[in-house]
């Protein structure tokens, strides 16, 4: 096998939004830049993700008239991380995130839309935001990138998307569900679709980018006019150290071994280890041999990064909270063997639907968030036994809202049905026989429910109490758009499980994203960000996009530390000892 030397000043492993943030902010600084990519396709789980970011205090909400002090989002952060709350790193984030997003918004060509109505999770924490806290990169044309950069863009993914076509959460969403019953939104997905289909037929794919991929094609975007060097199927074996500073990486391409100098340093941003079967199963709780997980991130986040830190004397901080960011999930039975991994996110807020363990049950405010919904499904699952719940709806529910990968009316959805993947039953009765659910207790908890729902109130979990919950509810029902009873039959349900939207047990860094060995000091020229770094949330879920925003600001942080800007975290130089070519104030 040939071996080959390259010499750059940053590399950045991995090219999902927390690499793709470091490498553009040091290219844009002046460094050569190459990312390298283990998969055949650029953005990682980013790509597949909804691609929110929580960025308190930015440009955007200031720009609409919602300003607020650090101080009331430190208060929120404090009640909801407790004792693993760290200062430092916290401060950084709360400086850095703003400044990150006014960065890429002048100076590049990721662009954002707000999320000014979005509220954070835990509404009656003190603290908790009603909106302002949150951006989304804005819809993006696909065709403005370059042809190579584009056939290694990573598609959305297909549990998500609509014959391939992503859909965008708010109004874009809305219109998808509401099309059969509003003139406008039926338009406005006519246009969708005749566009997609175009694309199609033009460039086989989709070029309507939203979510994460508009985020991803962004940033890939701005990287070829910055002249960064992308590298895909390219997975790094091992990382490169001249006395106690990391110099370089190799990896090991198509027929071909070779070596990448890095005069500044690497940036592990891998994807964290969702696919490490090992540490999953040494870490995760309910999960004895590894396998009773199912996550969203592509195979290729598979621990990387992590074992590339520990191997130079890196620590993986274990000590969170939860070492993985839950997210429920129904298993989709696509054919030919393949299993895709569907992620409830909206529906369980819609209302005419409930959540029951195998006893018939509830155990949870549906509403609230995936994280919260699999921590108490974890939590109420007897021991011994799987840990799974159902999601049961009425017809008309899953007519006017869909039902996991079952798509709302007019999308046929009876084919599911032969496929297993959707359970049903003319009664209550028949749907519990159909799932292996308690027939009493589900009969007692639908009567109970309906009770009460039929008022709008849910006495025993509070369901709609918060912002959030409603923000995710249905605004055209009342008196609460989260709840209504389940009368009718037949009756649908599908199966929930464990899965995750990524990992928060990670590498231990400092506020400058460098990686820390076991007496807690900076190994030099190595940094970490995204899920390759510890969780700043300490292994709690506060609000949507505590991943992506994060991991694009600490992404920025380590691309000017590497490029000896002053960090707008600390507004110090990077350490002594460290290079410092072209440093600036």
């Amino acid at each position: 096998m040939a071996d080959s030397q390259h010499d750059y000043d940053l590399v950045v492993v991995g090219s999902g939004a927390a690499g793709l943030a470091a490498a553009v902010t040091a290219a844009h600084h002046g460094l050569k830049v190459a990312v390298v990519e283990k998969a055949d396709t650029l953005g990682g789980a980013t790509a597949w993700s909804g691609g929110w970011m929580w960025a308190p205090l930015n440009p955007l909400a200031r720009a609409a008239g919602i300003v607020e002090e650090a101080e009331t989002v430190r208060t929120y952060l404090r009640a909801e991380l407790g004792e693993r709350y760290d200062e430092a790193k916290i401060d950084a984030f709360l400086d850095g995130a703003p400044r990150m997003v006014e960065f890429f918004h002048e100076k590049t060509a990721l662009q954002f839309a707000d999320g000014n109505a979005i509220a954070d999770i835990h509404g009656d924490t003190p603290g908790a935001g009603t909106g302002g806290r949150s951006v989304i990169a804005a819809p993006f044309d696909g065709r403005k990138i370059a042809p190579g950069t584009l056939k290694k863009l990573c598609r959305t993914m297909p549990e998500t998307a609509f014959l391939g076509m992503p859909i965008q959460a708010g109004p874009d969403l809305a219109a998808f569900l509401t099309c059969t019953r509003s003139l406008k939104s039926f338009a406005h997905v006519a246009r969708r679709l005749a566009r997609h289909l175009l694309d199609l037929t033009r460039y086989g794919r989709a070029m309507q980018l939203v979510n994460g991929v508009a985020l991803v094609g962004r940033l890939a975007k701005t990287a070829d006019d910055l002249d960064v060097t992308f590298r895909v199927s390219s997975p790094v074996t091992r990382l490169i150290k001249a006395g106690e500073r990391v110099t370089g990486v190799v990896i090991e391409g198509p027929g071909e071994k070779e070596t990448l100098h890095a005069r500044h340093g690497v940036v592990l941003a891998t994807g964290g280890f969702p696919w490490d079967v090992e540490r999953r199963r040494e870490l995760f709780p309910r999960t004895p041999t590894g396998q009773e997980h199912w996550p969203l991130p592509p195979p290729s986040a598979s621990g990387d990064g992590l074992r590339l830190g520990e191997a130079v004397g890196g620590v993986v901080d274990s000590s969170l909270h939860s070492p993985v960011a839950w997210a429920p999930v129904s298993l989709v039975p696509w054919g030919n063997g393949r299993v895709g991994h569907f992620p409830h996110i909206i529906d369980r807020a819609k209302p005419g639907i409930i959540g029951v363990l195998k006893n018939g049950r509830r155990f949870v405010n549906e509403a609230h968030g995936y994280y919260d919904y699999v921590e108490a499904m974890v939590k109420a699952a007897p021991k011994g036994e799987e840990v799974c719940s159902w999601l049961i709806c009425t017809h008309r529910f899953q007519r006017r809202y869909g039902l996991g990968i079952t798509r709302p009316a007019p999308v046929p959805f009876r084919h599911w049905i032969r496929k297993g993947y959707l359970k049903h039953g003319k009664t209550l009765d028949e749907l519990a026989l159909a799932c292996g659910i308690a027939p009493e207790g589900l009969s007692a908890t639908v009567a109970e429910f309906n009770l009460h729902a039929a008022r709008g109130e849910d006495p025993e979990f509070g369901r709609g109490s918060t912002p959030y919950n409603r923000k995710n509810g249905d605004p055209a029902h009342g008196p609460n758009p989260c709840v209504a009873p389940l009368e009718r039959g037949p009756f649908y349900a599908v199966k929930v499980v464990p899965g995750c939207f990524g990992t928060f047990a990670g590498l231990k860094t400092n506020a400058h994203a460098q990686v820390l060995d076991a007496q807690d000091r900076p190994i030099a020229g190595l940094y970490a960000a995204g899920t390759d770094m510890a969780s700043i949330m300490g292994g709690y879920y506060p609000a949507g996009g505590i991943n992506l925003g994060p991991a694009m600001t600490f992404g920025h942080i380590a691309g000017l530390h590497a490029a000896g800007k002053r960090d707008p975290a600390t507004a110090t130089l990077r350490d002594a000892g460290s290079p410092t070519p072209g440093e600036t104030a």
